[in-house]
Formats: C-alpha cells, structure tokens, sequence
C-alpha cells in the first residue's frame, strides 16, 4: 500500500492544490491525507486512488469549516495579522491566479468536482463513485462551476461584488 499511496502523490497533491489555492497549506493537506490513510487503514472493498481522494476531501472540508468557525470568531481587527506576501501578490498577477482565485470563490462541491476533472483528468462516473454523488449530480455541478468561473474570468474586478 504504502508504494501505491506513493506512485498517487503527486496526484494527490494536485488535487489538494486545487482545493486549497495555496501550495504551502496543499502540503499540509496530503501530508494529513496520507497519514490518516496510513494509521486508520483502507477498507477492503474500496480502491485506493478513490478512497485517498475522499479522504483528502473531507479532511479539506472539516478544515475550510474550523478556519471558517476561526475567522468569524475573530472578527477583531488587532487580531488579524497584516503581512504582505511577495510571493503571492505575483501569483495572483499572472493568469494561473486569476483562475486558482476564480476557484477559490466556487462553493467547495462544484470546485472539488472541477478539480478532479479537469486537473485529475477524472471521467465524471470516476468523480460519482469516488465522491458516492450520482452521475447526474457530478454533471450538473460541473456545468454551475464552468458557468461560474467563466463569469468570475470575465467579469472586470470593479464589477465583482465580495
């Protein structure tokens, strides 16, 4: 197991890109991703490339809810730190930002479903049985996300209400 969890790294990471639009917290995720596959198993009846995503989304998902809990809690302004990241105010001039921030703004179903299709190169019965969501489902969430993005790439920033 461990050397196929190793071979599905990389895609792994991708995929945890995708979800979290930042490479230092995807990091994060497929280190949490692969160490809760490996101390509580996989089950016998299920693939592993399939069960690793799943795992990889949930945990996503019960993070994007602690962080969400978190900044609303701290809602006071001393709080919050006021860094500037160099690094990041370049990625977000170049075109690649632009989407991965696109992206960011997409509930986290539609963007979870874009990401394994269009960065895993998922076929949409994959994403239905990897997810446990019906075909119909996949494809109906696809179509709002492609639809969403293509209004956020082409919408002029002065226009985009936060």
């Amino acid at each position: 197991m461990k050397q196929e969890l190793t071979a599905l790294m990389p895609m792994i990471r991708r995929f945890a890109y995708s979800l979290t639009g930042s490479p230092h917290d995807a990091d994060d995720l497929l280190q949490n991703t692969i160490e809760r596959v490996l101390s509580r198993g996989v089950p016998d009846d299920v693939e592993l490339a399939k069960w690793v995503f799943r795992v990889c989304r949930n945990i996503w998902i019960d993070e994007y809810r602690a962080r969400k809990i978190r900044n609303n809690a701290a809602q006071d302004p001393e709080l919050e730190a006021q860094t500037v990241d160099g690094e990041h105010i370049v990625y977000q001039q170049i075109t690649l930002g632009e989407v991965s921030s696109a992206m960011d703004k997409l509930p986290e179903d539609q963007r979870s479903i874009l990401a394994l299709i269009a960065v895993q190169g998922m076929s949409y019965k994959e994403v239905a049985e990897t997810l446990s969501i019906p075909i119909g489902t996949v494809m109906s969430r696809l179509a709002r996300a492609r639809v969403a993005l293509h209004n956020y790439l082409n919408t002029p920033a002065a226009e985009i209400s936060l």
